[in-house]
């Protein structure tokens, strides 16, 4: 029933009512308050983290999770790949970075038809050692069907789960108990996961019904960490639909979902090691 009911609100489109809103003039007076950078590539000398913007992406979520991936710990340079980008993104770009992200966005299926032709790339990329970041709209993709096919399990709708405390694809907070703590986020139309069984992986988050909102696990010699809120929500993101975090504006969890997913020793020494051994298959 769940897969069912899936399927027709996938096809009928899901709102994205911030996403339009951070098209206005206030939006991108936001986007400039807090240092994004409106050009392609963001200067730096971490390791090289990739962030697809483009069509399959809603409008400030690359620049969202970039912000993200900037602050975090590891101190990543980003660049932003996609067809209209310096950087397209093809299996060459891709082997330069230690991370791909794909952003929030809005309905899963015109998504995956722009994106489906760079399938292989990206599931190489990771089944040599790369590591992957969905959130939301990009959680949805690493599923089978449509999408990368980067997990071994179910990515559902969470809004169609039992006892799921929201029922309308409407911008909103939501309660999740991340590591034991209960702790808010920003949630639209988010997914849920569930790994198959014996499939090596971490359940970060549940929301409030038990369901998986986060999940980090793995693809060849790579890692896919996965989360259907947005851990990479500023401020403007809740001013400018009216929602209010009662734990503030707070980034740790997006760090700890890219540090869990890049297993505290990041990927390139993986990368590096998948490479030499190609018949390493999995990621201890």
């Amino acid at each position: 029933m769940r897969q069912s009911r899936l399927g027709v609100l996938l096809r009928n489109g899901r709102r994205i009512s911030r996403r339009r809103l951070l098209v206005g003039i206030g939006a991108a007076g936001g986007l400039a308050a807090l240092g994004w950078a409106g050009a392609s590539a963001i200067s730096g000398k971490g390791p090289l983290a990739l962030v697809y913007r483009g069509p399959a992406a809603g409008s400030g979520c690359a620049e969202a999770v970039a912000a993200l991936l900037r602050s975090a710990p590891a101190g990543f340079r980003t660049e932003y790949c996609g067809p209209d980008e310096e950087r397209q993104l093809s299996r060459s770009t891709l082997a330069e970075a230690a991370v791909y992200a794909q952003p929030g966005g809005g309905n899963v299926n015109r998504a995956w038809r722009r994106m489906r032709d760079h399938a292989e790339d990206i599931r190489g990329f990771v089944h040599d050692g790369g590591s992957y970041l969905g959130f939301c709209l990009g959680a949805y993709l690493a599923a089978a069907d449509p999408g990368f096919g980067l997990i071994d399990g179910k990515v559902d709708q969470y809004i169609g789960t039992d006892g799921a405390s929201v029922d309308s694809t409407d911008d909103t907070v939501i309660a999740v108990t991340w590591r034991g703590r209960v702790r808010h986020m920003y949630f639209q139309d988010g997914p849920t996961f569930e790994l198959g069984a014996g499939v090596p992986g971490a359940v970060l988050a549940t929301y409030d019904n038990g369901a998986p909102a986060a999940v980090v696990t793995t693809f060849g010699a790579g890692r896919v960490g996965l989360v259907g809120p947005h851990p990479e929500a500023d401020r403007s993101w809740y001013a400018d639909i009216g929602l209010t975090n009662p734990d503030g504006i707070r980034f740790d969890l997006g760090y700890d979902l890219i540090e869990s997913t890049l297993d505290q020793e990041g990927s390139a020494a993986r990368r590096s090691a998948a490479l030499a051994a190609p018949h390493l298959s999995s990621v201890k």
